[in-house]
């Protein structure tokens, strides 16, 4: 009888422990974790950098407030004859539109969306970020005359929702993997050092257009990245088109 008992016992462990590891296994499936442990995400991501055997960078600038900075950002991008990104809020375009369509007409810069009013666009419903997005690519284009395909979402603030409503408008989602950390008035050199510290292959560096030392960092950041080897291209240049995934840190991997 004892015998019988263990032997139940045992039984009945052996069914918990095989019932729980289903659960178990059945809620990674759910939350993704599966995927992310073997380097991929269920979750929607933007594109962060690009992966690719060149040494490549792309800087990218965000603007949204003051114009007083960006003809000295323009003569350095032509001095060392590089292109870099505008990301341009609409009521930056709608208060400088001689100055946007002078960046535009440079052929040093790509142009594309930072939104319409600078929102967290995580907190918006489907139909207002709809809004968000086709009002600013409309405002940016009736300047520039050029198609938008480009969006950076304000505070690097996103959601499937926004993903979604952005790729079925054809606009591709770009963050950073780089940050200059100019919103922070950091100086010159420790910008520098900080971009030349954190770059590599396909990456994306994040400046603002208003930054109080950006103007001055960046000769120190084009220099010292080309002393590495490295040279400059557009993000609309560097991101893949078709046949490519987009790995759990946000990085664009060819198929």
């Amino acid at each position: 009888m004892r015998f019988l008992i263990v032997k139940r016992s045992r039984l009945i462990k052996t069914a918990v422990v095989a019932v729980l590891l289903a659960l178990l296994l059945s809620a990674v499936g759910v939350t993704g974790a599966a995927a992310v442990y073997s380097g991929k995400t269920t979750r929607k991501l933007p594109i962060y950098a690009v992966q690719t055997e060149e040494k490549v960078v792309a800087l990218s600038f965000d603007a949204a407030w003051g114009d007083d900075k960006t003809e000295g950002i323009l003569e350095t991008l032509a001095r060392y004859d590089i292109r870099a990104n505008y990301f341009v809020v609409s009521f930056w375009a709608e208060k400088y539109p001689d100055m946007l369509k002078k960046l535009q007409d440079s052929g040093r810069v790509e142009i594309g969306t930072h939104s319409n009013t600078h929102p967290h666009m995580s907190k918006l419903s489907r139909s207002q970020i709809e809004l968000e997005l086709s009002t600013s690519v409309d405002v940016i284009k009736n300047v520039t005359g050029s198609e938008i395909e480009l969006f950076r979402p304000p505070f690097g603030d996103y959601s499937d929702t926004l993903l979604e409503c952005a790729q079925a408008m054809g606009l591709y989602t770009i963050q950073w993997d780089v940050d200059s950390l100019d919103w922070k008035d950091l100086s010159a050199t420790a910008m520098a050092e900080r971009v030349l510290k954190n770059v590599q292959n396909g990456s994306i560096v994040l400046m603002h257009n208003d930054g109080k030392n950006t103007v001055q960092a960046l000769p120190i950041i084009i220099e010292g990245l080309k002393n590495k080897g490295y040279t400059f291209k557009t993000i609309g240049e560097l991101i893949y088109r078709d046949n490519y995934e987009i790995d759990h840190t946000g990085r664009q991997i060819r198929r």
